[in-house]
């Protein structure tokens, strides 16, 4: 039987985004195992601000990349963000909000639940 993920409200991880494949395992959910450095957690609803911001610190998730099966996103898509990006931004006042359903329950390892809560 396989391990039930849950969301940072304790109830079972609903997916975040299953038309774009977005999560560490491509298969959209905002889970995480030990491979993933980056604890692609958080489930967001991306802005231009957010990522304008990304595109700023190095990580551009607008511009498709087909030989990675990347379309590029656009603002009001979902994808499951690093949890230490989604806080810098956070800090930088340009966090998108979050699908608090699908985001794992370890993204509160990183980010308080209230801030979460508060970008709904």
């Amino acid at each position: 039987m396989g391990v039930i993920n849950k969301n940072v409200l304790g109830t079972p991880l609903e997916p975040c985004c299953l038309e774009i494949r977005s999560g560490f395992y491509r298969d959209g959910y905002c889970r995480t195992g030990d491979l993933d450095l980056g604890k692609h957690v958080v489930c967001a609803v991306v802005t231009k601000g957010f990522l304008v911001y990304s595109l700023t610190r190095g990580n551009d998730l607008i511009t498709p990349r087909p030989d990675w099966d990347f379309p590029g996103l656009k603002p009001g898509d979902k994808w499951c963000l690093c949890a230490t990006r989604w806080k810098e931004a956070f800090e930088a006042g340009c966090a998108p909000p979050v699908v608090l359903e699908s985001c794992h329950e370890s993204a509160t390892d990183i980010i308080d639940l209230d801030v979460l809560k508060a970008h709904v």
